[in-house]
């Protein structure tokens, strides 16, 4: 077997279901659409509608696939000095010009495919803007090969490498916004995407190179050894000291995991803040529109970082310490990381504002709304919504523990299948709901009963967990009862604050009563321990 067909049988070994799945998908959603909706549904993306929905969210979720995918992003860490290319592959007896450049190439062509199916796909369907064939493909493509060739370079610092990928992945949609802006044909668009491809062929060949050779510089130790001399900076290298075995584990899923969610945000959010920069971008409804995608970029990132956060090993089920004590250790790598991720995202935000010249507008705006409603309320507001978000990304990383620990890799692979349905087809639903009064009509009368059902099973399954808990021995009684205290503390405060913010005469005070039960996670976390004891025993 060739080098270039077992690499190729390799990414078909391990990803075919992906592959699989999105063309099931293509072609269930053109059945419906031809069957069902007939040909006088059209899909508008100025602005999208539903229809469009459905095409979006999948080809973009794919597409970021296919880069974590051949950018081997989703076996190494992103954080780490050394390069991610898998040191399995690097020891294969074939040529550093085919290790870098065959997962190139299929990316590329991957990439370059998914986007002309797509754009097929939407022109057979009708649509109302024009989609051009060529340059979005070598767009896609170019931005694949750049993440490879950044994600294959050693560095000599940690965390360089996040740094280094969005600064230069920024530069590149800022060149293509630019062009668009001054309404460049598509072929000057492609002169401008396809040349970056052979370039970033030839940074990635010398990352590789450079890993297949061991070489990883360490600027650190040089930093230590010039400030200190060898003998303080060996002296720094000796083995860390933890108080106790859970400072110790926390330290140790920090390492693994912990930086995952920092590093993704880091990555997207400076790509997000270029529509800052682009010309005409300067009015209220659009910085603040780029803000607020801004703002929910942890929460919905953490979703796709906690399938690594709540996943178990062998090694993990075999440390000498209690199924609770893991678990804590997780939650507390888990907390950290959300700090560290939204101190990363409130240091690029008011930089981003001041070199574009937005942020005289924003400042207008907030002084506009102090000017309305006091000093204290606009400061409870800020801090209110920072909380949420704040809270809502650490949900996200914590709320799958109790699958991903039950140690079955079809559960995980099925509850992130569900998510991005479900993330799939909230878009859609929510604009069929809008444009049918019926429909909404229903709902509201119905909204009461709703809500009872969801509060009634979610107090069902706490109950059900808890008494587990209290059976199995995993957990203390007195510290179950005092997760139990803590739990309805916070639903009794976030219920507090809800009805201060929000109480009126049109909203009862059970839909926020709701809303805070509703909010705070319970039965999924509580049930990590058991899902942990269990994939120990079983």
């Amino acid at each position: 077997m060739t080098a270039a067909r077992a690499i190729a049988w390799e990414f078909h070994r391990r990803h075919r279901v992906a592959s699989v799945a999105l063309g099931a998908y293509l072609g269930v959603f053109a059945l419906m659409k031809w069957l069902i909706l007939g040909p006088g549904a059209m899909i508008r993306l100025d602005p999208p509608n539903g229809l469009a929905g459905f095409i979006i969210a999948p080809v973009s979720i794919t597409y970021f696939y296919l880069v974590a995918v051949f950018s081997y992003g989703l076996s190494g860490d992103l954080a780490a000095r050394e390069s991610i290319f898998p040191r399995r592959i690097l020891a294969l007896p074939v040529s550093t010009r085919a290790l870098a450049g065959l997962p190139m190439l299929y990316g590329v062509l991957a990439c370059a495919t998914l986007w002309l199916l797509t754009a097929a796909l939407v022109r057979m369907m009708g649509v109302d803007v024009y989609v051009p064939w060529v340059w979005p493909a070598c767009l896609a493509a170019a931005y694949l090969a750049w993440t490879q060739a950044l994600m294959w370079m050693p560095y000599g610092f940690p965390g360089v490498r996040v740094a280094v990928a969005a600064l230069w992945l920024a530069v590149v949609d800022a060149l293509v916004l630019v062009s668009l802006n001054y309404r460049a044909s598509e072929w000057t668009m492609v002169a401008i995407c396809a040349p970056q491809i052979p370039i970033a062929y030839l940074v990635a060949r010398y990352g590789v190179a450079r890993a297949r050779r061991g070489e990883t510089p360490d600027w650190e130790r040089g930093t230590r050894r010039s400030a200190d001399g060898p003998k303080a900076a060996a002296g720094r290298r000796s083995p860390r000291v933890f108080a106790s075995a859970s400072r110790a584990q926390t330290w140790f899923e920090w390492k693994r995991h912990g930086r995952i969610l920092p590093a993704m945000v880091a990555l997207v959010v400076p790509v997000e803040l270029v529509l800052l920069f682009v010309p005409g971008n300067d009015t209220a409804p659009v910085v603040f529109l780029t803000l607020g995608v801004v703002l929910i970029t942890p929460p919905f990132l953490a979703l796709f970082a906690a399938a690594g956060v709540s996943t178990s090993t062998t090694y993990l089920m075999t440390r000498p310490m209690t199924s609770a004590s893991l678990v804590a250790a997780k939650i507390r790598a888990s907390l950290a990381s959300t700090l560290v991720a939204w101190v990363v995202l409130l240091a690029l935000v008011p930089a981003a504002l001041a070199v574009s010249g937005t942020l005289p507008v924003f400042v207008e705006r907030v002084i506009a709304f102090d000017g309305a409603v006091g000093h204290a309320r606009t400061i409870a507001v800020a801090a209110f919504g920072f909380a949420v978000l704040f809270a809502a990304t650490w949900k996200r990383l914590v709320q799958s523990l109790c699958i991903g620990l039950t140690g079955r890799d079809w559960v995980v692979k099925s509850a992130v299948l569900l998510a991005l349905v479900f993330l799939v087809a909230i878009g859609p639903l929510l604009d069929w709901l809008r444009a049918d009064i019926r429909i909404q009509s229903v709902i509201w009368h119905a909204l009461p009963l709703v809500i009872a059902a969801v509060v009634l099973m979610k107090a069902i399954a706490g109950a059900w967990v808890a008494a587990r808990l209290a059976r199995s021995g995993v957990i203390a009684d007195r510290a179950l009862m005092t997760g139990a205290a803590g739990w309805l503390a916070t639903v009794l405060a976030l219920y507090g604050a809800l009805v201060w913010f929000a109480d009126a005469p049109s909203i009862p005070r059970y839909f926020l009563a709701s809303i805070a039960i509703v909010s705070v996670p319970l039965a999924r976390v509580s049930a990590a321990p058991l899902a942990l004891a269990w994939s120990r025993h079983r």
